[in-house]
């Protein structure tokens, strides 16, 4: 069994995300004024009293909405407290009891699993204000006064939900390799997390922004244990015209630091822009490991025998400044090539942390120099006194020479191919260092 899960609930606007971020201790959710912000179930761990369960805030309910995205948040919700073990609804002691509330209730309770009321904006510390007594109406044992700004009662809260879980056979995690899903919006982010998760965990629209969190997602699947994060889509900058919208670009370039691969979206049925390589360039800077993932491919009209080929040359040479990249082309809709993209995640990220011993190394430098001379300038050549690795993820080599200037870019690129080939290198940036004997760090090329 896995760690518990609480999910929190409610109307729009009443505080849920704010709650859910005090109470996990992060700014995952964004927190907004305006209703609907929160749009996917958002998850989290959450630790209290030596327990960890999983906290699941939710968008905003809507139990009438039968179509469009209000309806997709209500599905979404709906999920959320299915696969529950313990659910918080939050209300608004301002607004007072309302029909929305009643009808959240009403909805929660079908569930049959237990609910504790968290009566939310009572900011004021001292007596319990009169008008929490009226949500009593809703029938539930537990109700209680929270501020989720300045987090009073909280820790009442948690002490109730932890007596309503079961940690007798909670089982702690394996490492997970993060993987961050990136690109201008509407190329399919959230359609290839669904796909892989093999459920509509992400709400798919045409319209574009529908994804507004960066949301994490834990993946178990055939080819290991992964944590996918859906962003929302990158725009240019100059087409950025609200707060909201920068802190969910924010959001998402903070998801890409955090993970060990990036998936780079392309749609196919549109190609190549240059907002593609803005994207890809912020990924390949922090040194991940990058696949380019040509979505829509089975939307794609006209194909011929050699289609595919032609136009993956055509996307080798736009992205040329992250030639190690693989190239991968999919279908989130109908699921091709997706089981490939799984292994290939593997592939990259083993090789963006793989380490090479100094000795085997430094043998395949003395191969390598000897097969093509260092360059020489005005009877002085190169020469480099050995190679070490200093770190992973990037791989990252120190190159110790006689003269800087003498390393020329050409040669520093032919040492980095001889790594690539010699090692199993070939899907991750590399990044070499050059240090003149008795200096410091001079240089570093980054490939």
């Amino acid at each position: 069994m896995s760690k518990p899960i609480v999910a929190v609930v409610g109307r729009p606007n009443v505080g849920k995300s704010t709650l859910f971020n005090k109470l996990c201790g992060q700014r995952l959710a964004i927190v907004e004024d305006t209703p609907g912000i929160t749009r996917d179930r958002i998850f989290a761990n959450c630790e209290w009293s030596g327990h960890e369960f999983l906290l699941v805030d939710t968008g905003g309910i809507e139990p009438k909405a039968t179509e469009g995205i209000l309806a997709h948040m209500r599905e979404q919700a709906q999920i959320a407290i299915d696969t529950a073990d313990c659910i918080i609804m939050v209300v608004d002691v301002r607004n007072g009891l309302t029909a929305a509330d009643e009808d959240v209730a009403h909805m929660l309770r079908r569930s049959h699993k237990p609910i504790i009321l968290a009566v939310n904006k009572c900011d004021n510390v001292g007596e319990t204000p009169m008008e929490l007594y009226e949500f009593y109406n809703l029938g539930f044992d537990e109700v209680m006064p929270i501020s989720s700004v300045h987090g009073h009662g909280t820790g009442d809260l948690l002490d109730a939900v932890c007596a309503h879980l079961d940690f007798s056979e909670t089982v702690v995690e394996e490492d997970r390799i993060p993987v961050a899903i990136i690109g201008r919006p509407n190329v399919g982010k959230s359609s290839l997390t669904n796909r892989i998760l093999g459920e509509n965990r992400m709400i798919v629209a045409n319209e574009a922004g529908t994804t507004r969190d960066a949301i994490d997602t834990p993946v178990d699947n055939a080819y290991g244990k992964f944590i996918f994060t859906d962003t929302a889509g990158l725009r240019k900058r100059s087409n950025i015209t609200d707060g909201l919208e920068r802190y969910m670009v924010v959001r998402a370039l903070a998801a890409v630091e955090r993970s060990r691969v990036a998936l780079i979206l392309v749609d196919a049925t549109v190609g190549f822009t240059e907002q593609d390589s803005k994207v890809a360039g912020y990924a390949h800077d922090q040194g991940k490991a990058c696949i380019i993932v040509v979505n829509k491919w089975d939307a794609v009209e006209g194909k011929e025998t050699n289609t595919m080929e032609l136009q993956r040359r055509g996307y080798a040479e736009c992205f040329s400044f992250m030639g190690y990249a693989p190239i991968i082309f999919i279908s989130a809709q109908t699921g091709y090539n997706v089981n490939k993209l799984m292994q290939l995640i593997r592939d990259v990220d083993s090789q963006n942390g793989a380490r090479v011993p100094t000795g085997v190394l430094n043998e395949m430098l003395a191969r390598a120099t000897a097969r093509m001379q260092p360059p020489s300038d005005k009877g002085r050549r190169l020469k480099i006194f050995y190679l070490t690795q200093a770190s992973t993820r990037p791989p990252t080599f120190v190159a110790f020479v006689n003269a800087k200037h003498l390393f020329h870019f050409s040669y520093q690129r032919y040492i980095i191919n001889q790594i690539r080939e010699n090692f199993g290198l070939e899907h991750t940036p590399i990044r070499l260092v050059v240090r003149e004997r008795g200096s410091g760090e001079v240089g570093a090329k980054d490939v």
